[in-house]
């Protein structure tokens, strides 16, 4: 016969308790909850290693007026605006206040980086990455008839003979641009998938589809293309990186979008449209050597135009001018995939943070 509980063991046994509260690096205020509530707080920072380093250093450029001497005295430009600057100082700073920040990324692509964060001051940081949707959401597209075409396209297409044109979900480009890049697939020559997308009529809003591709893409530009190249609306980006037809990746280098090419050892140029992409692929393209350079520094409704020649260019040298890039790519993918093996890098982290979760009860 079970040994008889009082009241007081009962009721403990019977409420479950909180281990950790996980955070989004935009619901930093949510830790002031958990303090109250006594339950060990961390972020989940789902950008890379890199960008989290960039923002815990502004409030060292901050309390030393701004700019540090080194800064003060060179041509280096630190443009931030006012909105974006004061939210994330105030990010940054809470940042510090969790008991550790787990991180999308893994030691072998951002080992700078993340052996920065060895301070006394900092949290303990748990890369865990890459952390991805290998299915991707191809089976919730509302026209899965024709999504099931473009792999059907795809099927009959040479092994890595296909450059892939994606901006990501919030990704589109203004028709001015899209002509351009419709006159430098043509020039390259090269076969390709393009996912085109109208800009949003509101603000904010997700991207269209555009009604008629003809309106935007130059005269007779689908006809001379019909044996090489598909334009396409939305689809499901990781059911396409993972085809062996694909050979190359044109992309608004999002972390995700990184990760997920990396994995499946597909090639980037880099072509960065907002929010901390630039900086993405800056250090893809100049650090680590693992992307080839269309734009590093574009954004949409601006005032500079990538022209034909120089996606054409890109195009080449992404498909078949810049070996040393492709076997870097292999080799990085190689090493995703080992880090979250038993015994990998993020395999033993994840496995560090379980073991202090489990400590908190």
């Amino acid at each position: 016969m079970a040994p008889e509980l009082d009241s007081d063991d009962s009721e403990s046994n019977s409420v479950p308790k909180l281990a950790g509260l996980f955070v989004d690096m935009f619901c930093s205020s949510i830790i002031d909850v958990a303090k109250e509530l006594d339950i060990p707080c961390y972020l989940y920072f789902a950008s890379p290693a890199s960008f989290l380093s960039f923002i815990l250093h502004l409030p060292v450029l901050d309390t030393q007026n701004q700019l540090t001497p080194e800064f003060a005295e060179s041509d280096t430009k630190l443009v931030i605006p006012e909105d974006g600057y004061s939210c994330y100082m105030y990010h940054a700073l809470r940042y510090t206040q969790t008991k550790g920040i787990v991180i999308n990324t893994l030691q072998e692509l951002e080992s700078h980086a993340l052996n920065s964060f060895s301070t006394s001051q900092m949290p303990r940081v748990y890369p865990i990455g890459p952390v991805l949707d290998l299915v991707g959401s191809a089976q919730w597209h509302p026209d899965r008839a024709h999504h099931e075409s473009i792999i059907r396209w795809l099927e009959d297409q040479p092994s890595s003979s296909v450059v892939f044109l994606c901006f990501g979900s919030m990704g589109c480009l203004d028709e001015p641009q899209v002509r351009e890049i419709a006159h430098g697939l043509e020039r390259a020559g090269f076969r390709f998938l393009w996912s085109l997308r109208e800009p949003p009529k509101v603000l904010l809003d997700q991207p269209d589809e555009y009604t008629t591709i003809e309106e935007v893409l130059p005269n007779g530009f689908l006809e001379r293309t019909s044996e090489i190249g598909l334009v396409c609306g939305w689809i499901s980006q990781v059911s396409i990186l993972v085809h062996k037809a694909i050979g190359g990746f044109v992309s608004h280098c999002g972390w995700n979008s990184i990760l997920e090419s990396l994995w499946h050892g597909v090639p980037i140029a880099t072509w960065p449209i907002y929010a901390e992409q630039q900086l993405n692929a800056f250090k893809m393209v100049k650090e680590l050597g693992l992307a080839v350079e269309i734009s590093l520094d574009y954004r949409r409704g601006g005032n500079k135009l990538v022209l034909a020649e120089e996606i054409e260019r890109g195009i080449k040298r992404l498909m078949d001018g810049d070996g040393e890039v492709r076997k870097k790519v292999k080799e990085m993918s190689k090493k995703a995939r080992m880090a979250v093996m038993e015994n990998g890098s993020s395999y033993t982290s994840l496995g560090t943070l379980i073991e202090e979760l489990a400590n908190n009860f």
